[in-house]
């Protein structure tokens, strides 16, 4: 017999290299079940997608970034006071808009029995290179 689905929100993260030009490419996901009291954050940044859109950009500035908005979703008290709040407020915190280099998407909505597996499958399906 199959756990119920409960429900879920996810937003897609997303580096905006340069804010001005509008291009962008998805780097994170970070889901939230209230429900099922997770809340979980993937991220991946893809050099070889970063370097035509910002030549000059090193992409040791923009993996910090990235890296802390898994640690902010874990709720790493080395990841600051937005960190301590509880998940609620860091998801809202996380997928708030943001006009700077890493920016959320809408936030999206879903059912799903396990939110830890949810994660790793739009992680998969919408950050990780298709296969050709």
């Amino acid at each position: 017999m199959s756990a119920a689905r409960s429900p879920f929100s996810y937003a897609i993260v997303r580096v905006v290299p340069r804010v001005e030009r509008g291009e962008r490419f998805n780097a994170g996901v970070v889901l939230f079940s209230r429900p099922r009291r997770f809340l979980g954050a993937r991220v991946a940044l893809d050099e070889h997608r970063l370097r035509p859109l910002a030549p000059g950009l090193d992409p040791a500035t923009v993996q910090p970034h990235l890296d802390a908005i898994v640690r902010i979703a874990a709720g790493d008290p080395e990841a600051g006071p937005i960190a301590a709040a509880d998940q609620s407020e860091r998801f809202g915190w996380l997928v708030a808009p943001s006009s700077t280099i890493i920016q959320p998407s809408h936030v999206h909505t879903g059912l799903c029995e396990d939110p830890a597996a949810m994660l790793e499958h739009l992680f998969a399906t919408l950050v990780l290179p298709v296969a050709p």
